[in-house]
């Protein structure tokens, strides 16, 4: 069961209120307006807010109030004026109808009853397997090792591979991949994508709505973009980003996250232990990741950074899960024979075996963000590029058929 504050007409309110048992759910709190609910959100704590896209029942101060106390907000709009009013405060996942528990299907619909099953002894037929996406999220310290320019790689090539990807933006300190790509960042995709995972409404239909397609060569991939302004962290609560994450493995053969640097659990000792986490959403997207790629920048600052940091990643995710990428590799940082110094530093010091090794190639990165390409388009031949493939076709990607050579072939004996 569900609780839920209502901000809507009275004839609306009263018709939802003799409903809600029918359909699961109970009304902790009824309110004439949207500044009386955000006020009493706090005492009266809802699991979730029901409100229509109207000035009375929703405002700026409303939707802040919801993403304070992690409160669902669900909100109804009846006509295009509604739906453009909800976008421009942010509330780009709107549901379309009248305002009725039925619209908030497939939550909020009375169970569908269960149907007899047939006379005879034949054998239902077995439901179709359902896909299983894998989670992949990438990884890094402070200090720019070049975590968001690796995601981005890593997706163009999962594509290249023929693998269905979704990239999504859970940073929410500095959000970059939708100015990386040249992306409009007017509606934060995963923003969205965690409010529609909050009322249980995250379909597949709804990933492709709210997602924006990115076109690589022949293939491309789909990008949930990051937050546009860093304040709007706490609508990416841990539940929500959970549910995102489930949700998506029906959708994608594979998530990449590119979450931010902080992974501290320290935030209870100065603030009140019901409220919302900035780092929370680095942390689920970790734990309810399948595989981490951590990123290191391979010069002495950066490999001191990801050492320490890397402490603090084992105790969230298991080291089995974890794979070091050593980005920006160059001997004019580290001396001669760069990528054998970096291992053996990373081995010594972190425990750390087999790191990947990316080659410096400043040019190759440039050209993409110039573009708002990815380096696979931008730079095709950059060794930066061709050290990714490897390892995408390695360790992440279904390894593809490799065609013989055709210096190797022989020729067959004619007759």
């Amino acid at each position: 069961m569900t609780t839920f504050a209502l901000a809507v007409p009275f004839d609306d309110e009263q018709r939802l209120v003799a409903d809600a048992g029918r359909y699961g759910h109970s009304v902790a709190g009824r309110f004439s307006g949207a500044d009386e609910l955000a006020s009493r959100l706090p005492a009266l704590a809802p699991q979730a807010v029901l409100a229509a896209a109207d000035p009375q029942y929703l405002n700026a101060r409303l939707v802040a109030a919801c993403d304070a106390s992690a409160a669902r907000l669900v909100v109804v709009a009846d006509s295009p004026d509604q739906q453009r009013y909800a976008r421009s405060l942010g509330v780009v996942d709107a549901l379309v109808g009248e305002l009725a528990w039925a619209t908030l299907m497939p939550n909020a619909a009375p169970p569908a009853p269960a149907v007899a099953a047939p006379e005879g002894d034949g054998v239902a037929p077995a439901p179709r397997a359902a896909r299983r996406g894998t989670v992949v999220t990438v990884w890094g310290p402070s200090g720019a090792p070049g975590r968001t320019s690796l995601a981005i790689a890593i997706a163009a090539e999962l594509a290249d591979a023929g693998v269905t990807v979704a990239l999504a933006d859970a940073d929410t300190h500095a959000a970059a991949i939708d100015p990386a790509l040249g992306l409009l960042d007017e509606a934060p995709g995963f923003a969205a994508a965690c409010r529609l995972a909050g009322t249980g409404a995250l379909t597949n239909a709804e990933f492709e709505r709210i997602a924006e397609w990115h076109a690589s060569g022949a293939s491309g991939f789909w990008v949930l973009t990051g937050l546009g302004r860093p304040a709007r962290w706490p609508e990416l609560s841990e539940q929500r980003i959970a549910g995102v994450i489930e949700a998506a493995r029906s959708w994608v053969d594979v998530l990449l996250i590119d979450t931010a640097s902080s992974i501290e659990q320290d935030e209870e000792l100065v603030s009140d232990l019901a409220a919302p986490r900035r780092n929370a959403a680095a942390l689920a997207a970790l734990r309810g990741a399948d595989h981490v790629i951590a990123v290191a920048a391979a010069d002495p600052i950066g490999l001191t950074r990801f050492l320490r940091a890397h402490a603090e990643l084992v105790e969230v995710v298991a080291p089995p899960r974890v794979t070091t990428i050593a980005n920006k590799v160059r001997a004019t940082a580290i001396g001669m024979n760069p990528q054998a110094q970096v291992a053996q530093t990373l081995s010594r010091f972190g425990g750390i075996s087999e790191p990947v090794a990316v080659p410096w190639d400043p040019a190759a990165f440039d050209a993409a963000v110039l573009g708002g390409k990815t380096l696979r388009d931008a730079a095709p031949r950059s060794p930066a590029r061709l050290a990714v493939r490897r390892f995408v076709l390695d360790r992440l990607a279904p390894a593809p058929a490799v065609p013989v050579p055709r210096r190797a072939r022989r020729r067959e004996p004619s007759n």
